[in-house]
């Protein structure tokens, strides 16, 4: 941070932070593992009831502070709640997804085949209109000019 005082610029720094940690204290963030709190979707429609109950000014707060959440989780619930209903609030399933078996595979190879097919039949369609049109504006002039 530079100051500036009487024409003098002076630059300041932070001091160092010296504390020393005990040598049994682990400073490693791989090996402190955050462990996150997870609700289930029965805690969270009781959770969002209790706050719907919630009228007097700093119960809401309080309600906060006794489960340990934030006010954005609220939020995101009633949202999800709002969108989705009750399957809303029910949790990602974490983990791999499960393989697919050599029908699955052929099944997703096909829908993508149709897609592509698709999308070259509309592409194929619009062309084919375009050279209508030009033929029929050909057509006009050549009757036009043969007048």
């Amino acid at each position: 941070m530079n100051v500036e005082s009487g024409g003098q610029q002076r630059r300041y720094t932070m001091p160092k932070d010296t504390t020393v940690l005990p040598s049994n204290e682990v400073t490693d963030p791989d090996e402190e593992k955050r462990s996150y709190r997870k609700f289930s979707e029965e805690e969270k429609l009781r959770i969002l009831a209790e706050a719907e109950q919630c009228k007097e000014p700093g119960q809401l707060g309080e309600l906060l502070r006794k489960e340990q959440i934030y006010s954005s989780h609220l939020t995101k619930w009633r949202r999800q709640l709002q969108a989705q209903g009750q399957a809303g609030l029910k949790g990602k399933q974490s983990g791999r997804k499960p393989s697919l078996d050599k029908r699955d595979k052929e099944i997703e190879r096909l829908k993508k085949e149709i897609q592509r097919l698709s999308q070259r039949l509309q592409q194929t369609e619009g062309v084919i209109a375009l050279q209508k049109k030009a033929f029929s504006l050909l057509e006009q002039m050549n009757t036009e000019i043969s007048l």
